[in-house]
This record gives C-alpha cells, sequence and structure tokens, in this order.
C-alpha cells in the first residue's frame, strides 16, 4: 500500500478520536466507559499509521526540505489550517450565541413541536417558579428533554433539572418519590409545596399536573342519575357509551365530580357549582324539575345532554327557558364520519367563550337540533352548527323504522344548529305575606328599605348549555377530533372560568423504542463512530484513486 494513502488514513483515525474525546468533553463524561476503547484505539493506530508514513517517505521528505518544497508546502499548509481553525471559530461562535439568543420555529403542519394554546395560558399565567425534576437515566433522557425543553422555552418560571436516579439515590428519598415507579422515567413537579408525579411523560400529563398545582379552589360537578343517564361510576361507567373519561377529564381540570340522586337528596346541593344531565331517557318527577328550577333561580349552572327521541320530560322546561329542542335527527351524507350520514361533523363555530379557539370539528353520533326560541336570541346563542348539506330529518317514523332519510319540505336544512349556550334571569316567584303585628311607621321604613334591597338582589343569572347529542362526551367519541374541548369548555363556561377555556393537548402516548443498554450502545457507536469514520476513510480512498489516476 502506498505510505502517503497511509499517512491520510492515519490523520483520519487521529480526527475522530480527537472528535470523540471532545464529545465525551461536551457531554461530561457521561458515556466515557463506553468510548474510551474506541478513542484510544483510535489514536494508537493513527500514530502509527502516521509513524509508518513517516519512517518509509523520511528520504522524500529530506529531498523537500532541501529544495525548499517543503516551505511551500508548510506556506500553503499553515494557510489552510488558519483558515480552518477562523471558520471553526465563527462555527463555535455562532453556536455560543444560539444557546444564548434564539428562537424556535415549528414548521410541521399539525404543530407537533409546539405546546397547545391551553399549556401556553397555564405557562403565562404563572405567579411563583415551577421546580420540575425529572428523573431519568442519561441513555433515556432525550424524549422528555426535548418536551419539558418546550415548557422552559415558554415559561422561565418553568424550571428543569435532569437527575439520575442512580446517581442520586438521596434526591429521590429526599422527594418522597416512589421508586418502583422510576423504571421507565418519572418527572416530579412541585409548586409552592405541593408536587404532582407524572409517569407516563406527555404534554397532557404535564399540563394537567400544572392545572392541578395552580388551581387552588376545587369546584364540584354533579352528574344527574336516576333517570337512565350516561354511566359515570360503577358499571358501565367504563364502557364506549359510558363517561368514565368526561369525569376524568373534569378532574383533570381540578374540578370534584360526583353523581347525584336528585329523588333522593329533595334538592340540589349548596356545594353544586354545575349540574350536567347526561342523556336522561326516562321522565323527571315533578318534585325533581322544581329542585332544577330553584337551582337555577338562585343562580346555579346546567349542562343538558338530549339523544333524539329521549323519553323524558325537560322539554317543556326547557323551552320555558327558551331553548327549542327538535324532535328529529341529524343526517349529512357528505361529510358524516366513513360515510355513516347520522355521524356528522360539525366545525361551523359562532362566536362564543366556549367555541373561540376551536378550528378543527367536533364529532356527533345520532344528533338532533337544538336552538334558541325567537324571543331568547338576545339570551342564547348557537354553540356549533353542521355543515350546509346536512339537514335535520324530521320522519323519524320512518328513519327509525326502515334507515331512509330524504330531504323534505318539513325538514330543518343544514347548516343545522346542535347547541346553544346562554344566560337566564330567573326570579324567585314572590312568597305570600305572612300575618305580621302592627308596627310603628319608623319599623315600616326600615321593613320597606329591606325588602326593595332584597327584590334589587332576588333575580340571579343562571347559566344553561345545551347539547342534542350525549353520543360526543362518552369514552368511545370524547378523545375524538375536539369533542374534549366542547365539553370541558362548556363546563369551564359554565363555572364561569372562562380562562381555563381553551384547546387542550391530544390524548396520546409517547412512542419508544425499548432498547437493552447494549443494543442502545451498539447502535451509539454504529450511527456517532462507525459509519461517519468509515464514510470518512472511503472518501479517502476514492480521493487518493482519483489523484492517481491523475498523476499517470
Amino acid at each position: 500500500m502506498d505510505t502517503g494513502l497511509l499517512g491520510w488514513l492515519g490523520a483520519v483515525a487521529l480526527l475522530f478520536g480527537l472528535l470523540s474525546l471532545i464529545l465525551q468533553l461536551f457531554s461530561g463524561f457521561a458515556f466515557a466507559a463506553l468510548d474510551l476503547p474506541w478513542i484510544w484505539a483510535n489514536f494508537a493506530i493513527g500514530l502509527v499509521l502516521l509513524g509508518i508514513a513517516l519512517v518509509r517517505n523520511l528520504e522524500t521528505l529530506r529531498e523537500r526540505l532541501r529544495t525548499g518544497g517543503a516551505r511551500r508546502a508548510g506556506k500553503y499548509g499553515t494557510s489552510a489550517i488558519l483558515n480552518a481553525g477562523l471558520g471553526i471559530a465563527l462555527l463555535a461562535l455562532l453556536a455560543f450565541l444560539s444557546t444564548r439568543y434564539h428562537q424556535r420555529f415549528d414548521w410541521t403542519e399539525a404543530r407537533t413541536h409546539s405546546l397547545t394554546d391551553q399549556t401556553r395560558k397555564l405557562l403565562a399565567d404563572l405567579e411563583q417558579d415551577v421546580k420540575v425534576t425529572a428523573f431519568y437515566q442519561p441513555v433515556a433522557a432525550q424524549s422528555a428533554r426535548e418536551l419539558l425543553e418546550r415548557y422552559e422555552y415558554a415559561s422561565p418560571r418553568f424550571k428543569v433539572e435532569f437527575v439520575d436516579p442512580q446517581a442520586r439515590p438521596g434526591l429521590v428519598k429526599e422527594l418522597a418519590v416512589d421508586e418502583t415507579k422510576l423504571g421507565d422515567g418519572l418527572v416530579h413537579v412541585a409548586l409552592g409545596g405541593e408536587s404532582v408525579e407524572v409517569d407516563e411523560l406527555t404534554e397532557e400529563a404535564v399540563t394537567n399536573a400544572l392545572v392541578k398545582l395552580t388551581r387552588r379552589e376545587k369546584k364540584k360537578v354533579y352528574f344527574l342519575t336516576g333517570h337512565s343517564e350516561r354511566a359515570v361510576e360503577g358499571e358501565g361507567a367504563g364502557a364506549e357509551q359510558g363517561f368514565q373519561f368526561a369525569k376524568q377529564a373534569l378532574e383533570n381540570e381540578n374540578y370534584t365530580a360526583e353523581t347525584l340522586l336528585l329523588a333522593q337528596k329533595g334538592d340540589v346541593p349548596e356545594d353544586a357549582d354545575v349540574v350536567v344531565a347526561a342523556g336522561p331517557t326516562r321522565p323527571f318527577l315533578a318534585e325533581e324539575l322544581d329542585a332544577l328550577k330553584r337551582y337555577l333561580e338562585r343562580g346555579g349552572a346546567l349542562l343538558v345532554l338530549l339523544d333524539p327521541r329521549a323519553q323524558t320530560n325537560l322539554y317543556d322546561t326547557l323551552a320555558g327557558w327558551g331553548v327549542e329542542i327538535g324532535d328529529d335527527v341529524v343526517v349529512d351524507r357528505v361529510q358524516g364520519l366513513f360515510g355513516r350520514p347520522v355521524s356528522p361533523f360539525a366545525a361551523e363555530y359562532p362566536s362564543h367563550a366556549i367555541t373561540a379557539g376551536l378550528r378543527e370539528p367536533t364529532l356527533f353520533h345520532v344528533a338532533r337540533s337544538v336552538q334558541p326560541k325567537p324571543e331568547a336570541a338576545r339570551a342564547l346563542s348557537v354553540l356549533v352548527r353542521t355543515s350546509e348539506e346536512s339537514w335535520a330529518e324530521r320522519n323519524l317514523d320512518v328513519f327509525f323504522r326502515e334507515g331512509k332519510a330524504e330531504l323534505g319540505e318539513e325538514d330543518l336544512r343544514g347548516p343545522v344548529p346542535i347547541a346553544v349556550a346562554g344566560t337566564l334571569e330567573l326570579a324567585k316567584p314572590p312568597a305570600e305575606p305572612a300575618a305580621q303585628p302592627a308596627a310603628s311607621e319608623g319599623e315600616e321604613a326600615k321593613d320597606a328599605a329591606e325588602a326593595e334591597e332584597k327584590d334589587g338582589a332576588g333575580a340571579k343569572t343562571a347559566r344553561i348549555v345545551v347539547v342534542g347529542d350525549a353520543d360526543f362526551a362518552t369514552n368511545g367519541l370524547l378523545r375524538q377530533f375536539r369533542n374534549l374541548d366542547l365539553f370541558v369548555n362548556s363546563v369551564n363556561w359554565l363555572l364561569g372560568d372562562v380562562e381555563a377555556i381553551s384547546v387542550r393537548p391530544a390524548s396520546s402516548r409517547a412512542s419508544r423504542l425499548q432498547l437493552t443498554p447494549q443494543q442502545f450502545a451498539q447502535l451509539r457507536y454504529l450511527s456517532l463512530f462507525v459509519l461517519p469514520e468509515a464514510i470518512a476513510v472511503l472518501g479517502v480512498l476514492v480521493w487518493w484513486r482519483r489523484r492517481r489516476a491523475q498523476v499517470r
């Protein structure tokens, strides 16, 4: 083999040994045990090859020194080295400045590398520092680092520290972290003396932890039972038609969700911030309807989800509040899910706080029309409509018996409204005055003033949301498209938590490639050292061959 070629190959080996050593310096010698043999092997091979080339070309070097060729080569070589050094210095300066002053851009269509609206709102409203301790081994920390760095970039109050649990067992005990959960990594989020642990690292999980730590006041949501509503607890809650996910979604917002058997209680509890009627299919007792009316009269909030042909007696009560419930089924043959006309998409959102941030469609299944009555148009607003190609089929006997639907004159043409929201001014009915003994003029004036003050504060504002479908919030559909946002935003608005209304992170699990330490070491060697050095060696061989061919 040509000795000149040996010299070049030796230079390549020394260069990659040096680069590997620099990589170790920047990584804090985290992989020293794995990389040092490769580094020393490159140095040894490089020095041996350069030594052989030097010994076998010693006479040629002496001749070039006598004729001045070495001086010219040294001059050109020095110039090349200085230029290369200047280029490296400029690159190092740019790299240093990029760590101090940098801007991120997400060019993906789905904004895969950006935080969602809810997360950005939470981070912008932080009043205290959030201390995040990520317990990961160095070989498994990359995906966690990428996600948590987005939070750090969005808020200077979000402070992250990565810790190897094997290297710092004392910190694990200090934070009272369950060591059995450290196998695949764990994130400890602390704020103001309270903490939450996240073991399945997704944006949804980290943001939910922030919600629980930042929202101190726990508001209560009651789900009505006793009228064949969708199951929230117990048997059936976890089924496709259950509301287990809906309950979990509210708990992720730091709300408390419980069931309420109104016939047993006799009245809505005083601590009820929102009452939900999730798809009732049996009539309410008169006493239960009176209890709901009294609840709204004292400024309550009600969410009603009604499926088509539900055998309930809420229709007259809702009509009295200005809500018109259609006896129909929404059909969309153009924009139905997988061609199913009774599973329409709805993406037309009139201006309202609940749907202000929604840009993607919501999905419904066997829904009915819901719209404000003309006299209630100022108090109630349409939340969502289906497409122009849809209509509300009113010939339900034929529809349910034969499964046929044709747009007729009696049908409601699209876009079809299927949800409304608004406020109600409900004053308590005047109570019959009880017989009182005669009073003096002074007492009469005082009583009149108190009565006038009570009358002024008697009419309270209630909030109501009515949706012509309960399926959209079931376990089977809640996490599809923007159904979760429509449901939770409705509850946020009913509670008066307008600042909590947002577009939430999609519920997804991180896709991980599980590797053993040996497999990781092999993959790391192959990608960082073997392949780049092999390409460099092949490049030198091709260059040398072409050079020799030109000389000949």
